[in-house]
Order: C-alpha cells, then structure tokens, then sequence
C-alpha cells in the first residue's frame, strides 16, 4: 500500500477510535483488499454467530435499521453485516475520509437505539443444503473459508451445487473486489476441489 494509502487509513482508524469512545465499546476501521470497501469492528454482537446479511441498495428501517441508517451516508453502495462486524462499500469517488464520520455516527445512533441489526421484514437467501457432498461442503466453507474471509471484511454464503459446480454468494468486502476471482479459484476453489473429488468448479452467483 502506497505512503498515501496509509496515511489515509491511519486517519480513518484514528476518527474511529476517538468518534467510539463515548459508546460504551470500542470499535474501529480495518482496511480490507478491496480499496472500496471498510470493516467496522465493534465489541459487541450485531447478529448471532454464522449470521450475516448483504445489501446492495437501501433497505427499508423495517428489513435493517442498521442498513438503512448506513445507506443515508453519501456514496455508500453497499452494507455488510456479521456477528461483530460491518462492512461498508462506496463508490470510487468518494474518500473514505470525507464519510468516515458519518458513518461512525450512524453506528453509534443505531447501538444507542438498542433496536436489532435485522428487522422483522429481513428474509435470508434462501440455499439448496443437501445431500452428503453438499454437507461436507458446508463445513469446509464454515470451519475453514469463511473464518478466514470475514478477516477481511467479508463472507461467502453457499448458495447451491450442481453437476460439480458449487455456487457461492460473495458478500461484503468480497462482492466487486478486484481480488476476488483469485480468493475464488486459487483459495476455495482449490481448497474444495482437494478436499472433494466431486467439485469440479466454484463460482460466484
């Protein structure tokens, strides 16, 4: 990462740990491999553990009152939320430093608010778990892939196998960064395909 990279990222960590101290929890910015996108770590749960949730465009206070407040900033493109964690994706023009306040304020007013991550409106991606291979796919994804993914801010979410192919939902930091196919093929493709013979490829859906 460039000097100016870092520099940048010094100030947004920096504007989060000084924004987070009244609240009761810390809480502070990760740079992830996508430029566009920041995970927010906060010390206290969001959504139960393995949960997680993807939006694109602004969803309504009653599906994620955490989402809406965030998609209320400026440049925001997308939210991902996790157990402790949340994502945010903006458009290239926008400087992390010119939202990074914001979006430390709309946290901290949805904690204060005490309402829950996901509202009652919230319907999870519906996926096709079944039979033994897709069990044993599972577990590899839960125990080893995504623990190592939502380090960077991210998740992949099973959405389906079929005739050897395994589609995945790429989420948070994961969905447009532009090492993404690398994670896909050289990481979770390798790691299923030598773990399971019946895996012929993976994609993103």
């Amino acid at each position: 990462m460039s000097g100016y990279a870092e520099e940048r990222c010094d100030d947004l960590r920096r504007t989060s740990y000084m924004a987070s101290m009244d609240l009761g929890f810390r809480m502070h910015a990760e740079r992830t491999p996508n430029p566009n996108s920041i995970k927010w770590v906060l010390a206290t749960s969001l959504l139960d553990p393995g949960k997680s949730a993807q939006f694109q465009a602004p969803p309504s206070a009653a599906c994620s009152p955490l989402a809406a407040r965030l998609f209320t900033v400026s440049g925001v493109t997308g939210v991902f939320l996790s157990s402790n964690f949340v994502t945010v994706t903006k458009v290239a023009e926008v400087e992390w430093t010119d939202i990074a306040q914001p979006l430390v304020d709309a946290i901290k007013a949805h904690v204060s608010s005490q309402e829950p991550a996901l509202g009652p409106d919230f319907e999870a991606r519906p996926s096709m778990a079944e039979g033994e291979v897709v069990e044993r796919i599972i577990r590899i994804l839960d125990e080893e892939i995504r623990p190592a993914v939502a380090m960077d801010g991210g998740d992949v979410v099973f959405a389906g196998f079929h005739e050897g192919r395994v589609e995945l939902y790429l989420q948070g930091s994961c969905s447009g960064c532009p090492s993404s196919r690398a994670t896909l093929k050289l990481g979770i493709e390798a790691r299923l395909r030598e773990a399971i013979p019946e895996v012929v490829e993976v994609v993103a859906v």
